[in-house]
């Protein structure tokens, strides 16, 4: 009786799968044709810039520059990148450069270092510690803040120290260091408030510089990954050895002196960073880009130059988790901050738009009505009913980012001066075996806001897969594109 019951739930879902291929099949070939129309509309569009490579559009290109390459913040474009924008269309930028997803700060340095004012929104307390701390480190430094410094690399005035600081573990971080480190840390936080205030800021920031160097962990995309040293391993898992550890004395003296050589570079008088560079050109709101953005008056800005979260999965509040506990935040803290970020992973949950700000009825129809995009919905739930998604967040997910990636232009189009321009970072991404063409279905969208899609920049080298996509469909290599979009 159970093998004939076994047989007829086989049975049952082998005539479930057969009857929800041909309606995969449909709707793939629905999204080809739909993606092929619209990358004719765009063709003129396309072009290749030499001058872009995968190190300009990410981190990378920052690792040889004074400050920015300070800290690893992997989700950051180049200051190269941001330079090459000013400096192609110099003349063309009036007033203040506007960036929605600020990071650590690329954009306001990099456009102020240029004597351009820029304001920016962050909602990663990681992201606004960053900023604060530079912003403090641009005040003119004095022989006794460098001979501070210098003291403490020489010195190590936290080793001993006596009033100690633990700072704050969340479930994802627990026992994330030897207890030496973990020991350290704690002396190094009590005794870097003995000194003032700039002194205090470049000591914090070396510190959340060196965290994934000194703990078990090491970011690897949607989540930290562990070292078999902490303990955490997971049964059947292979060993994972993230290689050599460094003790905290080693990596935050290290640091301290690349700091130090940083400032000795610089011209006189003794400042972090470019003699044009100047605090009060740069304004940082801390908070959502969807909570700010309807804050800021109409037509105040010349351009905006930004890069948001890609609809990737990936989840800061986990990747930057050491980070925020450093910062003391709670569980409970991070739990919220999840939502609150655009909706990139598959535990954001759905927003409620129109509560945020009914005016963005309209923004929301946009995204609605787009037919690519709608197509892409379908399928989705689709393959979300027949059970083949490795996650049923995805289609959530997805209609959350384009819903509010919508609201988000829809509100740069709103504050940007006439003719001003919109540059922005983004990567195609692809799941349950169909490409999602994000630049194009975003760049339909911006034109029923007013935007003239001028160019989309295509960085030379296509971008791969996950490892589940290709061993299920292949690899299909993805775009990753910078926009120029024209306010009419």
């Amino acid at each position: 009786m159970r093998s004939e019951l076994l047989t007829t739930s086989l049975d049952s879902e082998t005539t479930q799968k057969n009857e929800t291929q041909p309606k995969t099949s449909e709707l793939r070939d629905k999204i080809a044709a739909l993606d092929a129309e619209l990358a004719e509309v765009f063709k003129a569009r396309f072009s290749t810039a030499p001058f872009l490579s995968r190190k300009t559009v990410s981190f990378q290109g920052n690792k040889d520059k004074h400050a920015y390459g300070w800290y690893k913040y992997k989700e950051a474009f180049s200051a190269g990148l941001v330079e090459f924008v000013l400096t192609s269309y110099n003349g063309r930028i009036s007033g203040k450069v506007l960036d929605p997803f600020a990071g650590i700060g690329t954009t306001l340095f990099a456009a102020s270092s240029q004597g351009i004012p820029a304001d920016g929104i962050e909602l990663l307390p990681i992201g606004q510690e960053i900023i604060r701390a530079r912003l403090l480190s641009e005040k003119e430094l004095t022989t006794n803040d460098i001979a501070t410094l210098e003291h403490w690399t020489t010195y190590f005035p936290w080793k001993g120290f006596q009033d100690r600081i633990p700072f704050s573990t969340i479930r994802i971080t627990e026992n994330a260091y030897p207890s030496e480190t973990v020991e350290a840390i704690e002396r190094y936080r009590g005794a870097l408030q003995q000194e003032n205030e700039k002194v205090q800021a470049i000591l914090c920031l070396t510190l959340l510089c060196v965290l994934e160097d000194i703990s078990y962990t090491r970011k690897d995309g949607q989540y930290l990954r562990w070292d078999a040293r902490s303990g955490k391993r997971r049964p059947g898992t292979k060993a994972f050895n993230k290689g050599k550890i460094l003790a905290f004395d080693v990596a935050v003296t290290a640091k301290l002196k690349e700091i130090l050589s940083d400032i000795r570079d610089a011209e006189l008088p003794v400042t972090l960073f470019p003699v044009k560079q100047n605090a009060a050109n740069i304004r940082l709101f801390n908070g959502s880009c969807l909570e700010v953005l309807p804050t800021l008056e109409t037509a105040s800005y010349g351009a905006v130059m930004t890069s948001p979260p890609y609809c990737n999965r990936y989840d800061y509040t986990r990747t930057y988790a050491l980070e925020l506990a450093m910062l003391n935040l709670t569980q409970a803290e991070v739990l919220s901050l999840r939502q609150e970020m655009l909706s990139c992973t598959v535990e954001n949950r759905e927003k409620d738009l129109l509560k945020i700000c009914p005016e963005w009825k309209s923004f929301i129809d946009a995204a609605n009505q787009q037919k690519l995009l709608q197509t892409i919905h379908t399928y989705l739930e689709h393959e979300k009913a027949s059970g083949t998604l490795n996650n049923n967040g995805i289609p959530r997910m997805v209609r959350g980012y384009f819903s509010e990636m919508a609201c988000v232009i829809g509100e740069c189009a709103r504050v940007l001066k006439p003719n001003a321009r919109l540059f922005m970072v983004n990567d195609n991404v692809r799941y349950a075996g169909v490409s999602i063409s994000v630049d194009m279905i975003l760049s339909d969208i911006a034109q029923t806001f007013g935007f003239e899609v001028e160019k989309i920049l295509v960085v030379p080298g296509k971008k791969g897969n996950s490892s589940q996509q290709m061993g299920a469909y292949g690899r299909v290599p993805l775009r990753k594109c910078v926009y120029v979009w024209r306010k009419r």
